[in-house]
């Protein structure tokens, strides 16, 4: 079951990642290179060079989720990134999955009432 949602926080590496590392691979690349703990519950995001692979690293109640993603044309576009700040929103990974590129937007502030 896909159980990601926008309540969880999300990290995109910026380097060009090796798709043959699996679980402990990327959680050296989260520990090491981000310096983020894997196991906190964030999801963190990775590409290959080409761009036509996507993988996501979550840790859920007992152990890891790899999510695994491979186009058989085209290419996924990595999000801009603002600053030193490698934090993506739901929003903008759900639009880079899908292959949505949106060249301008306007969000609309919201209040609860």
């Amino acid at each position: 079951m896909f159980a990601l949602s926008s309540f969880h926080t999300y990290h995109f590496y910026p380097r060009p990642c090796d798709m043959r590392k699996s679980f402990n691979g990327l959680s050296g690349l989260v520990n090491n290179e981000l310096g983020r703990e894997p196991t906190s519950g964030d999801v963190f995001i990775f590409l290959n060079r080409n761009r036509t692979h996507l993988k996501l690293l979550h840790w859920e109640a007992g152990g890891f989720v790899l999510y695994y993603k491979r186009l058989e044309q085209g290419s996924f576009t990595p999000p801009v990134l603002k600053g030193n700040n490698p934090g993506m929103t739901w929003s903008e990974l759900v639009l880079m999955v899908e292959g949505l590129q949106v060249k301008k937007a306007h969000q609309k502030l919201r209040y609860p009432r």
